[in-house]
């Protein structure tokens, strides 16, 4: 991340890593996410949960090298993938009921948390694979600048009408782009009402003393797993000796990731996170 990524994302939010994947790659992982989705309700939504554990082609993203850097470079060396999920979006037609879908992520972390702003505690990864470089094709809507804000204008309720918040925009991108966004910023999917279906595999990573919500326990089971690299192993909760102290970053000589950042003389002391 040079000085200048680093002010964008500090002023924004969010950065677009444009073309970070070749055609090949969104090849790959486009008929990926297909033969997952093949198994789904024809013509309906998909929201898939555990990315990686639903769908193992998906590896490679989880420390893509074109853009894994961003996420170090934020977090530092004792992060993990707390949250991923794939999601296909074919075309709506009918009206739908209003909904007020604007959120920051993180659940629960957003109403009892009492800074103002709130910590950005972790980052997501978005990558793309349909092309949405124009709006209404169930492009991801955020607020530009809106990650240091803990509260919108907004409804009553989530289903009383209630126009988008001043300042949203369309984020626009061609397959094999990538947004890497702070999880406070304020977003909402639109809908798609054009003929391309939306498919996007997000990644979202945080500190290892956080809790994963993907379901990862049974992964060691699973044939594809000696295959993983240890980074990757890190990333999907497989570290250290299982105890709380691993996690905390009490021991960064046998966490993998500060182990491959350290060999290619990548910690930046000037970066706190980095520090071990």
């Amino acid at each position: 991340m040079t000085a200048d990524e680093r002010d964008q994302f500090d002023e924004d939010g969010f950065l677009i890593i444009r073309g970070a994947l070749s055609p090949e790659e969104v090849d790959f992982y486009r008929s990926a996410i297909e033969r997952v989705y093949a198994n789904h309700v024809p013509g309906q939504a998909m929201h898939l949960l555990s990315a990686v554990r639903n769908c193992p082609d998906l590896v490679g993203l989880l420390d893509h090298p074109a853009v894994f850097g961003y996420v170090w470079s934020t977090l530092g060396w004792n992060a993990h993938v707390y949250h991923s999920h794939v999601d296909v979006h074919p075309r709506v037609d009918e009206r739908r009921p209003f909904w007020w879908h604007w959120h920051q992520d993180g659940g629960r972390q957003n109403r009892e948390i009492e800074t103002d702003p709130r910590p950005m505690l972790s980052v997501k990864l978005a990558y793309w694979f349909s092309d949405l470089a124009e709006p209404g094709r169930g492009n991801l809507t955020i607020v530009p600048g809106s990650h240091k804000t803990n509260w919108l204008p907004g409804p009553p309720r989530r289903d009383v009408e209630w126009p988008r918040p001043a300042g949203a925009v369309e984020v626009t991108v061609n397959p094999g782009d990538v947004l890497f966004f702070d999880r406070r910023i304020w977003h909402a999917r639109s809908d798609n009402h054009s003929d391309i279906t939306r498919k996007v595999a997000f990644i979202g990573y945080t500190y290892r003393w956080i809790t994963i919500r993907d379901e990862v326990a049974d992964l060691p089971a699973q044939p594809w797993w000696r295959d993983v690299s240890p980074v990757q192993r890190q990333l999907l909760g497989h570290a250290g000796d299982g105890t709380g102290d691993h996690a905390w970053g009490h021991f960064p000589d046998t966490t993998p990731l500060y182990g491959e950042l350290a060999g290619r003389g990548l910690l930046d002391s000037s970066i706190p996170a980095l520090i071990p």
